[in-house]
Order: structure tokens, then C-alpha cells, then sequence
């Protein structure tokens, strides 16, 4: 993988360093031989801590000292694990348990812990996180027990970790909040820097970078105070890290460079950091340069270790993306120079690896091998290689790269024309990412940065292969590749919205189209590299598909075109111009059977930055498509929860705030909204000074139907952005989630429909709408009204009057939206679609 899994090794090595300082209990001999084994761990010199600690395991049990040598027998299965020997690995832990316990009774609480711990991290690694979990807990109570502060600390650490890869937002936040305070009270010392920069790392993964810098800063300030080097270098690598994660590469470029001062002790890492960087930035004369200086200076010079393996790897990879050194340096074979520089880089990186018993850099090193025989078109060296790096990822259990190489196959067989067997390799590389669709955003950090050039390919491009040779009317015989097909684009939508919360969503099951609505059909459209393709979902009917031949490059610019022609001063032949393009792509194919079938609601699973654009202006070249169908959107049908809004349980909590604070804007308008819906319905109203989030949880425990929150926010591409002002402090998504979280484990009727008045979607965020789905797939609510651009609040009350009283006269969601957007398109002033197309509703329908 990347560089940054150095960071990645980091946190594994650095909580089992704590644990060394916990473990006072043992004996002096028996720490010097955990400090000699963990200065191999650390350096990734498996073979070494695997030596030093099985003879200490021997020795122990020479003297029949068990609690000593069930210590050591945890470290072991730790470097047995790493070194790829499964089998060794667990038995070894199994042993270590069955030696802390004297008639089930712990001996030694402080050893029972490190053991039971170190058997969480172990796995931890194996991707048994709920067990995992289990035995970090188990070991916090007997630290607890034995008054060990730091102990229960680490351990607190690792189950926050577990808590977040398995989707418990709320408990790991607790936690950390929790740890925090519990540092802030211990004196400054090593121990604390370290425990610091485990909590920093762990904020940047839940996405809370406020508080990660804070951290870091606090850890760089006392490392730098009791002149621990090593650990401030580390911190300036980690802050490089948040600060790339926030796209602030030029922060992270000035991190990187005090990271690689040639005092460093991360000297190596931090300079291959800093050329990432320098490409990035398109600064490759400076990229150039250094590359020279780490190719001929620090790799030759530098030990034998896991860090200078997975340098050579990364460093493998930044000279292919260095394109404009073949203009820079007037060489003509230059780009070719450079892939032989990167075979060689790669070759070396593993020989090392196995010089070191590696197993996992061999598999990468080779995989990253095999890529450039791809590139280069030498398809039979780069079959042999994938296939051979796939077997140890495959031993290794390591499924997060194993998927990489079966993809690889699938495109080296596409390329040479064998579809089949191309299908063969996506499909496995697919299952396994659906298995590893919590496990990637929850250990691997690289896929959250890089999820749309290393994750979603994998999906589109199988379903591009699946749909190559499906004609346009689905034969009989083919309906396993369509609903294949769109089982894939469902399983796309949950992956990119793991992504987006960087935790997993709730598996759910695929709801067929009957279940759910007889008059309605569900619409899948994909963007494919050459085309937009289309699958439409019927009631009781095959699936059907077809295509337009258009690129994705023209997709995405009619998408643009289309949101721009939405603004406010546009003209209606520029608007209808687009709109009428992108009808004829998405909806007209279908149009006859969507009459046969008297279909009267459309359900959008919208693909990408078709989000961005609202459907209800969709025209015909006589009318819109909202005065045809009743329409809506769905995240996934995965996600979708069945049930019918009674008129009779409508009862609303609504919140907003209508004068100015925070630096924002009033919303004069707000009061008139409230005030209308309050005349309508049964309306609990929380205004101004009182919409704070501690009164809002207080009132969500109450049986309220519908939440109607009328205030700025903001929906965005990245969860930190999205947001809902409320009169004090802004509300992000997880908060809200974690609210509404509170009130369903009361037992409380679910929240039907969760209105978010007055927010917005991020200016020029190209994926902000993906903010809405991320509300509704992670609220709580059974469905969500939003908009996609800024509405303004002067008519907001005309459209949400109509919206209320079609609820509360029967109607479904879907409907009582088509009828508050005519109502407003009736009218001379607000007609434009600005006014009335912005209103999106996501989730259930009915």
C-alpha cells in the first residue's frame, strides 16, 4: 500500500509500546527481552523479534515462570501475524490465555491485560474486530482493577478503534472525549506524547480534524518541550497527514520538509511524503530534484527495514505519475527511463522484503511489479506476477490488497480481449470489497483518499463489462447480468457512502420494486467511461436497459450545463435546451413503457454528479417531468424503509432560526414557514434562542413524526462539512445521527421525514448533493426533504403550506412534493424552475 500505511504500522506499534511501560509487574529480564524483540517489531525485522521472543518463551518455561512467558508468548503471536504464519499465531495466543489464568482467575492483572489486549490487536489485524473489541475491554477492567491510568488508556484507545471500524460513532467519540480528559490530567512524560498521538491519529480517522490538530499540537508542544525527537518528527509526519487529508497541501508540503531535516530520524519517510506532495502540487522541477536525492542519497544509505521497502514501493509509484519530466528533461525516452527506474525500485523493494520475511510488502511489491508489465503491455510476465503477489495476499489473509490484484487480472484479460475471464476476476474482486466495505474505511486510510481511482473503478468497470454485449431489450437469458448489474450499482451507492462517513452503513437487503410501490419504477443510471448507461426497475417485470454513446467527459459537462441553466436569471430556451438533452439520455427510451405500465412515481438511485441536478426539470419538449411522475431519490433501495406517513400521526417538531448570528444572515421568512406549518399540523416550535442541540435531544425523545429544521447548513462532499446551524453552535451530520440515535434506542417510533429547510449545498463542490444522501442514508429518518441549492425563504412558506396540507390530506411524500412544485410553477412569479426544482425528496416515498 501507500506511505501511509507507515503511519498505519505506527499506531499498531506505538499501543504496543505502551503496553510496555504498563506491564511493571514483570520481571527486569523479562522487559529487556520485550524492549530487544519490539526494536526488531518496530523495524519490521519479523524474523528477529520472532528469535528474540521465542527464546524468551523457552527460557520462561524453563523456569516455569507462566505469567512471563504468556507476556512473550503475546508479543510472538503479534510478529508470527505480521510474518504471514497464521497458524503460529494463534496458537500462540491461545496458549498466552490459557497460562494468565490459575482456576479462571487472572494471576497477574497487569499481564492478564497486556496479553488479552495484544490478543484484541491480533484480531484486530484478522478483521475479527467484535471480538476484537471483547478483548480490549476485557483487558481495560482488569487495568482498571489494578489502578494502572495509562493502561486503561491505551486500551480505551484500541476500543475506539474497534467501535469506529464497526460503526458505533457515538461510543468511539465518548471514548475519545473521555481519554482526553483523562490525559489532561496526567503530568507531561513520554508515555503522554505517545498516548497523544495515538488520539490524534484516531480524531483524523472519525473525521474530526478540529480536534485532531489540537491534539497533535499538544503532542509536538511537550515532545518538543522534553526534547523528545523522535516523537516530535513523528507528530510533524502526522500533522503533514491531516493537513493533506484536509486538502491543504501546501501545509502538509511544510510539515513534510521539518520532517526531513537531515537530523530525522523519519528523515526517509518524511522526504517521500514531501515528493507525493511536490507532484501534487505539479511542482515537478522541486519533485525532480528530490527524487535524485532520495534515490541516490537516503535509500542507498539507509538500513535494512520495512520503512526503506515500502519507500522503495511508494517511491515506485510517484515517478509513473511524474509525466512532465519527460518534457522538463528534452529526453525522448525519458518516460521509459522511468518505468525501468521503477522496475528496478520494485525488484529491490522485494528482495528486501523477503530478506526480511515479509510477506505482505513481497505481495505488494510484486503486485506494483506486475503493473508495470501492464502498462507496458508484456501481459504474460504481468499474469505471472499478479498471480503469484495474489497467492500471499491470499495466505496472508490481507484481502484489502487481494482485491487490487484480482482487479488487475480482470484488466489484463479485458485488455486482451477475454471477456469472460476478466468478468471471472472483477467478480471476485467486487465480493471481496462488499466484504471489506467496513474494514477499508475503518484500517485502511489510503482508500478513504484515494476511493475514486483505487475503489469505485472496480464497480463501474464490471458493470461496464457486464452490460457490453446485453442488447438493448433484455432477453430472458440475460437477466442475470442486469440484476447483477444493478446489484453492483446498489452496492456502489453503500460503498460511497462508507466513504463519505468513514464507517461502515447498516447491511441491508435489496427491496424488489413490487414490494413497495406498484406504481412506481426505480431508475439506475451509471456513468461509464464511453457512455451513460441506464437500467430501469418495473413492477413485476424483467429488468430492461439502454445506453447513450456518450463519454463520460460529455456527461459531466451536460450535468454542469444543466445546474447552471437553474439559476435564477437564465432564459427558458437555455434551460429547456439541457433539459431536454439530458431527458432524452435518462428518460425518453423508457417513456412508452412507463405509459404501458401507468407508472406514476420515478425513483432516481442517481450515480455521481447526477445528484448535483434536479430531476423535476427534466423536460419533454412539452412539459417537465415533475408533471408526469411524482418523483423521488434513493441513496439504495438497500437502505429503504418501508412504511406509510399516516395523516393522523403527523406531528412536528420544528426548530429554526430567523434573525441574524453567527455571522450569518437572517431568514426573516422562517417565522411565516413555522408559523404556517403550525396552523396546519400539530407543531411543536423550537425558534431562535431556543433551537440549541441540548434542547433539541430533550424534545426528540417525544413521539414526533416529522423534524422541520429551518435554518442555515450546508451539505457537502466531505462529512465535516455538512452541517445545521442551530442558534448556538453548528449540528454536523454525526451529532444529528447520534441524536436521533438516542431516541430510537428509547423505543420511539421512528422519524418519518426529516426537513432541513434553508440549507444548501457547498458552492463549487462538484459532489455537495452527496452531503443530502449522507443525511438521509445516516439520520435515521425514513426520508428527507432538502434542497439542492439555496432557496430563498420568501416563498419557502407557499411551497411548504401546499407540501403540509397534502400530507395531512393522504397523500404519499412523493406526491405531496409533485403538488407543492406545481402549486409554485403555476404561479407568474415563482414559475422559473429556481424556485421550485431545488426541492428533493430521498428515502421512502410512500
Amino acid at each position: 500500500m501507500k506511505l501511509r500505511r507507515w503511519l498505519r504500522l505506527f499506531v499498531v506499534v506505538t499501543i504496543v509500546i505502551l503496553f510496555i511501560f504498563f506491564s511493571n509487574a514483570v520481571t527486569a529480564s523479562a522487559s529487556n527481552s520485550l524492549m530487544n524483540g519490539q526494536v526488531f517489531y518496530s523495524a519490521g525485522l519479523y524474523n528477529d523479534a520472532i528469535r528474540v521472543w521465542s527464546h524468551a518463551v523457552s527460557r520462561y518455561e524453563n523456569k516455569n515462570d507462566k505469567q512471563s512467558q504468556a507476556l512473550m508468548l503475546s508479543y510472538l503471536a503479534l510478529a508470527y501475524q505480521q510474518n504471514g504464519q497464521l497458524v503460529l499465531a494463534e496458537s500462540s495466543i491461545s496458549q498466552a490465555k490459557r497460562l494468565i489464568y490459575d482456576n479462571g482467575k487472572v494471576v497477574n492483572l497487569k499481564i492478564g491485560a497486556c496479553v488479552l489486549n495484544n490478543q484484541g490487536e491480533l484480531l484486530f489485524n484478522l478483521g475479527n474486530t467484535e471480538s476484537a473489541l471483547l478483548s480490549f475491554q476485557q483487558a481495560e477492567k482488569y487495568y482498571r482493577k489494578s489502578n494502572d491510568v495509562m493502561g486503561v488508556i491505551g486500551t480505551q484507545l484500541n476500543s475506539a478503534r474497534a467501535l469506529q471500524m464497526l460503526g458505533y460513532f457515538l461510543r468511539a467519540k465518548n471514548i475519545l472525549e473521555q481519554v482526553q480528559t483523562s490525559l489532561s490530567a496526567q503530568p507531561d512524560s513520554e508515555l503522554k506524547v505517545t498516548a497523544l498521538m495515538n488520539l490524534g491519529n484516531l480524531l483524523r480517522v472519525v473525521g474530526n480534524y478540529v480536534g485532531a490538530n489540537e491534539v497533535n499540537m499538544q503532542s509536538l508542544k511537550i515532545a518538543s518541550a522534553m526534547q523528545l525527537h523522535p516523537q516530535a518528527f513523528m507528530i510533524l509526519l502526522n500533522l503533514g497527514r491531516l493537513a493533506e487529508e484536509q486538502g491543504r497541501l501546501t501545509n502538509a508540503l511544510q510539515f513534510y520538509q521539518k520532517g526531513a531535516v537531515a537530523n530525522s530520524p523519519v528523515r526517509l519517510q518524511a522526504s517521500v511524503y514531501e515528493l507525493k506532495t511536490l507532484v501534487h502540487l505539479d511542482r515537478y522541477s522541486d519533485a525532480q530534484k528530490l527524487f535524485k536525492q532520495i534515490y541516490t542519497d537516503l535509500l542507498p544509505n539507509y538500513p535494512l527495514s520495512q520503512t526503506k521497502v515500502y519507500a522503495q514501493i511508494e517511491l515506485a509509484s510517484d515517478l509513473i505519475k511524474m509525466k512532465s519530466l519527460q518534457e522538463s528533461s528534452g529526453h525522448g525516452n525519458i518516460k521509459q527511463d522511468y518505468l525501468n527506474i521503477s522496475a528496478q525500485v520494485l525488484a529491490k523493494a522485494y528482495k528486501d522484503a523477503q530478506t526480511l520475511a515479509h510477506p505482505r510488502a513481497e505481495s505488494i511489491a510484486l503486485g506494483r511489479l506486475a503493473s508495470l508489465y501492464e502498462q507496458t503491455q508484456q501481459w504474460q510476465n504481468a499474469i505471472k506476477l499478479t498471480t503469484l503477489a495474489l497467492e500471499k495476499a491470499h495466505l496472508l489473509k490481507a484481502a484489502d490488497i487481494a482485491y487490487q490484484w484480482e482487479w488487475q487480472l480482470g484488466r489484463i484479460f479485458k485488455a486482451q480481449g477475454n471477456i469472460e475471464k476478466a468478468i471471472t476476476n472483477y467478480t471476485e474482486a467486487y465480493r471481496i470489497l462488499q466484504t471489506l466495505r467496513q474494514d477499508l474505511v475503518g484500517i485502511n486510510q489510503d482508500v478513504q483518499l484515494s476511493f475514486r481511482q483505487s475503489v469505485e473503478p472496480v464497480y463501474r468497470e464490471l458493470v461496464d463489462l457486464l452490460l457490453q454485449d446485453v442488447p438493448d431489450i433484455a432477453l430472458k437469458q440475460q437477466q442475470s447480468k442486469l440484476v447483477f448489474a444493478r446489484e453492483i450499482i446498489e452496492a456502489l451507492q453503500m460503498a460511497e457512502l462508507a466513504n463519505y462517513f468513514r464507517q461502515a452503513c447498516l447491511n441491508g437487503q435489496p427491496i424488489s420494486i413490487e414490494q413497495i410501490d406498484t406504481n412506481a419504477a426505480v431508475i439506475y443510471p451509471i456513468i461509464l467511461k464511453d457512455r451513460l448507461e441506464v437500467i430501469l426497475s418495473l413492477p413485476n417485470q424483467p429488468l430492461r436497459h439502454y445506453a447513450t454513446l456518450k463519454t463520460s467527459a460529455q456527461v459531466e459537462t451536460a450535468i454542469k450545463a444543466m445546474r447552471h441553466s437553474q439559476r435564477k436569471t437564465s432564459f427558458e430556451r437555455e434551460r429547456l435546451l439541457i433539459a431536454q438533452q439530458l431527458y432524452d439520455w435518462l428518460i425518453k427510451p423508457a417513456a412508452e413503457i412507463l405509459a404501458k405500465h401507468e407508472i406514476k412515481t420515478l425513483v432516481f438511485v442517481l450515480d455521481g454528479s447526477l445528484r448535483n441536478i434536479p430531476m423535476a426539470a427534466l423536460h419533454d419538449g412539452t412539459q417537465y417531468l415533475i408533471e408526469k411522475y411524482a418523483l423521488a431519490v434513493a441513496p439504495s433501495l438497500e437502505l429503504f424503509k418501508a412504511g406509510v406517513l399516516h395523516k393522523d400521526k403527523i406531528k412536528v417538531l420544528a426548530g429554526g432560526v430567523t434573525l441574524p448570528n453567527q455571522n450569518l444572515s437572517p431568514l426573516p421568512g422562517v417565522e411565516q414557514e413555522i408559523k404556517s406549518i403550525r396552523a396546519l399540523v400539530p407543531t411543536t416550535v423550537l425558534l431562535n434562542q431556543n433551537f440549541t442541540i441540548e434542547n433539541l435531544r430533550n424534545n426528540l425523545s417525544k413521539q414526533y413524526s416529522v423534524i422541520h429544521l429551518a435554518t442555515h447548513g450546508q451539505f457537502s462532499s466531505n462529512v465535516a462539512g455538512t452541517y445545521i446551524q442551530t442558534w448556538n453552535e453548528q449540528l454536523d451530520i454525526n451529532m444529528l445521527n447520534s441524536l436521533i440515535a438516542e431516541r430510537n434506542l428509547q423505543g420511539t417510533s421512528p422519524i418519518e421525514l426529516l426537513i432541513l429547510s434553508a440549507c444548501q449545498t457547498a458552492s463549487g463542490d462538484d459532489s455537495a448533493a452527496l452531503g443530502i444522501a449522507g443525511v438521509a442514508a445516516h439520520s435515521g429518518a425514513r426520508s428527507v426533504l432538502a434542497s439542492l441549492w439555496q432557496i430563498n425563504d420568501e416563498y419557502t412558506p407557499v411551497f411548504m403550506n401546499v407540501f403540509y396540507k397534502q400530507l395531512y390530506s393522504g397523500a404519499k411524500r412523493a406526491e405531496a412534493l409533485q403538488k407543492a412544485q406545481l402549486e409554485l410553477m403555476k404561479s407568474e412569479e415563482y414559475k422559473h424552475p429556481y424556485y421550485w426544482a431545488s426541492f428533493i425528496l430521498v428515502g421512502n416515498w410512500l
